[in-house]
């Protein structure tokens, strides 16, 4: 019988988190739940620890840590509390696999911390390559970790060069739903409102991914992963719009022959294919059927009106510490538009200001993308401030 694989998942209590847990759910003969952690979600935290008595669980926010603590007390469970302890419990000898499903820039760290205990990475946290994709994957092949991506697009990529590592890619194609807003004018965008900004026509995910679906950032930032992920020059990545959600990204080889991955849009199914690579599990998702979708659609992305998609192209070009800089000026942003401090419009441009006004730095380390990365925020908090 196979050993159960031992999971640590950060960032439990968010969409990925909480779906990864019914994966795991589904499949006790397979999985271990070692760790879950939360950043101050401490009331679902403890549900989910009282559900599925994981060996640790941490929550980042200090404040709230007596309150899990105490909820606690009497399960066989070690909690942890502060950033800190997220680059400590990654290391725990009886997780294999860490699923890294926090939101933004906090994922870097931890992320790298379990890349160095020699741990296998299931990336939902994009922003770790987006902020440090050179730094992460040197160091995934210096201790000889996979990392097996999470996102569906990155998934599809994933499952279509399966046996095809050794040949060349020509081309891939990452799709996108367009979002609440496919076909707006620049001029319709100025007056959207966060509502209709989080009602994302296909997908149920969290709130600042979801905003940044409906300004392309989220495919920005995910043609800036493509890069690192799978070795690529920004011109073997493109991009078009597929409103179905149905084939969830394409792989071109050169001899010109092309492979998609399709399915009904779920993100258990990629969670679940991170976690169990290279094989596949039967599952009960729901199926696709061909006759409920006679038609496809594909078009371009009209990047004149969705300017972040080229930012995150330029940044490609750019290098350094550039897409740090464009990645840290959209959390922030993003934040500021869901407490409706800025418009919506406001957030692409902001993004393209603090490109423009800090200067990216070449060859940067870890501590250098840590620096960068505090600058943008300040520099952009003062803008947001000059506006609202």
């Amino acid at each position: 019988m196979q050993a159960k694989k031992g999971i640590a998942i950060l960032g439990s209590t968010g969409s990925i988190g909480t779906q990864a847990l019914e994966v795991i759910e589904a499949h006790p003969d397979l999985f271990d739940l070692q760790v879950i952690t939360a950043k101050q979600n401490s009331t679902l935290l403890i549900e989910q620890a009282l559900k599925f008595k994981p060996n640790a669980v941490v929550i980042v926010d200090d404040s709230e840590y007596q309150k899990v603590k105490d909820a606690l007390w009497s399960e066989e469970i070690h909690v942890y509390g502060g950033a800190d302890a997220l680059n400590q419990v990654v290391e725990f000898k009886e997780i294999e696999v860490v699923l890294t499903a926090m939101v933004g820039y906090a994922g870097l760290e931890p992320t790298m911390s379990a890349i160095r205990a020699k741990k296998n990475i299931a990336l939902a946290n994009k922003e770790t390559l987006v902020v440090a994709g050179d730094v992460i994957t040197k160091e995934a092949q210096k201790y000889g970790v996979n990392i097996y991506p999470v996102d569906s697009e990155h998934s599809a990529i994933f499952q279509c060069l399966a046996g095809e590592f050794h040949n060349t890619i020509e081309k891939i194609y990452l799709t996108a739903s367009g979002g609440p807003f496919r076909g707006y004018s620049m001029a319709k965008l100025r007056s959207v409102t966060k509502e209709q900004a989080l009602k994302h026509p296909n997908w149920e995910m969290g709130q600042k991914i979801t905003i940044d679906s409906a300004t392309m950032m989220n495919k920005g930032l995910e043609v800036i992963e493509a890069k690192w992920l799978f070795n690529l020059k920004p011109e073997q990545i493109d991009v078009i719009v597929h409103p179905q959600s149905i084939v969830h990204s394409i792989v071109q080889f050169d001899d010109g022959s092309m492979k998609a991955q399709m399915g009904l849009p779920d993100m258990k199914l990629p969670i679940q294919y991170s976690l169990t690579y290279p094989n596949r599990v039967a599952s009960s998702f729901p199926r696709f059927n061909f006759l409920d979708y006679p038609s496809l659609n594909f078009e371009g992305v009209d990047q004149s009106v969705f300017t972040n998609l080229q930012l995150a192209y330029d940044c490609l070009h750019v290098g350094g510490t550039s897409a740090c800089i464009l990645n840290a000026a959209n959390e922030v942003a993003v934040d500021a538009f869901l407490k409706e401090r800025i418009s919506f419009i406001d957030i692409q441009n902001i993004n393209q200001e603090a490109l423009q006004s800090i200067d990216p730095i070449a060859n940067p380390t870890l501590e250098t993308y840590l620096e960068v990365d505090l600058i943008t925020r300040k520099k952009v908090t003062e803008i947001i401030g000059s506006i609202s």
